[in-house]
């Protein structure tokens, strides 16, 4: 329970930062006297630095463990959240965000794989579930410094004693990061790790990334362009809007809590497969004509479908494709899951600034439905080995 809990821990830190630059960008280009594109440099870096981690987590995990891997990771997030800090141009926070990005993709891939091989698929949603729970908080802590004249460093450095606090649990519990690898029946310690082309070739694993890459490019797209669309398409206010685009991602993180209670019960191709169907069912209520507040709701509709995707699809992982690969492909799938995120995004909004934001949910039903039918292709994938959890 000690471990699991700094799992989750762990989780939480990793969503921290994620939505706290958007929250202070305003306010940090307002005393640095830059424009606001410049918050898109520093995003591409901190996403740049997520796919080089994850698609080096497979070795780099081989060779030094899960928790020496967790512990550097995190530190290497605290030192670059106290560096924002202390910034005074805008090119430092540029260069920071190089082992911020690594720290994460790093955290992600590798605690990923390792409660997939180690834990019931409960714990895998309430893990990102607890993601949500961190995402949610980070920007909550910034609104309450940004109140202040030059609130965000304190902000920042407030989610920085956060991460260092961690980091000292972290090094304190390595030892225990052994014993569940063992209990596991992981018995290829002293083989080479697969490469990510041997990942590549795997039969299946394509299908896997493709689901990611929906998936990433589903949910990011509508949290970013929910809100415009509300406001253009249906002609509700910016305040309005913003409420329903924050009871979307609540969605998600509510619904992967269900998703642990409900995993006891249902096999994670099932809660999948639901989740899809749920997403196309509320991307239909935002394409045709319905009343508003069906409109409205569907983005709710459309979290609570995201909510079992991702987790349980990592979850099926070992058992798809074999504990010995699982650590490779999780990483091309968090690779994979980031491009999604950082491209399909801003590429619909060159789209929509070219031709309409009504077409917002064309393109998410088509995203869904693609993710269907590589979801369910992927089931009829030929389970590679049994795990034994604890």
């Amino acid at each position: 329970m000690l471990l699991l809990t700094i799992i989750y821990l762990a989780f939480i830190s990793l969503g921290l930062p994620d939505a706290v630059l958007g929250s202070a960008w305003p306010t940090i280009s307002h005393d640095f006297n830059v424009s606001l594109e410049y918050a898109g440099a520093i995003s591409i870096v901190i996403s740049a630095g997520t796919v080089v981690s994850s698609l080096l987590a497979a070795r780099v995990t081989h060779y030094f463990g899960t928790g020496k891997v967790l512990s550097f990771s995190v530190l290497a997030t605290a030192l670059s959240l106290l560096g924002f800090a202390y910034s005074n141009y805008v090119l430092s926070m540029v260069l920071l965000a190089i082992p911020l990005g690594l720290g994460a993709g790093a955290v992600d891939a590798a605690l990923n794989n390792f409660v997939a091989l180690n834990y019931k698929s409960k714990h895998m949603n309430y893990l990102h579930s607890f993601w949500g729970v961190g995402a949610t908080a980070g920007p909550f802590i910034m609104a309450n410094y940004l109140l202040s004249e030059q609130g965000w460093r304190d902000g920042y450095f407030t989610l920085a004693v956060i991460q260092f606090a961690l980091v000292i649990a972290l090094f304190a519990t390595l030892p225990l990061w052994k014993t569940p690898q063992k209990a596991s029946n992981t018995s290829k310690v002293h083989t080479a790790p697969v490469s990510n082309r041997a990942a590549w070739n795997i039969r299946g694993v394509k299908l896997q990334l493709f689901v990611y890459f929906c998936y990433c490019s589903l949910e990011a797209g509508t949290g970013l362009w929910a809100a415009s669309y509300l406001t253009t398409v249906n002609g509700l206010s910016a305040s309005n809007a913003a409420f329903w685009t924050a009871m979307f991602f609540l969605g998600i993180t509510a619904g992967r809590f269900v998703c642990g209670l409900l995993a006891e019960n249902f096999r994670e191709q099932i809660l999948v497969r639901a989740g899809i169907c749920l997403m196309i069912v509320g991307v239909c209520g935002l394409l045709f004509p319905v009343p508003s507040l069906v409109s409205q709701f569907s983005l709710v509709l459309i979290g609570l479908g995201c909510a079992p995707v991702y987790p349980n699809t990592m979850h099926l992982t070992p058992k798809r494709f074999g504990q010995h690969a699982s650590q490779a492909i999780i990483g091309l799938s968090m690779a994979t899951a980031y491009v999604g995120t950082t491209v399909v995004p801003p590429a619909m909004g060159i789209i929509f600034g070219s031709l309409s934001f009504s077409l917002l949910p064309t393109l998410l039903l088509l995203l869904a439905v693609s993710m269907l039918w590589a979801s369910e292709r992927l089931n009829r994938t030929e389970p590679a080995t049994d795990l034994t959890y604890q």
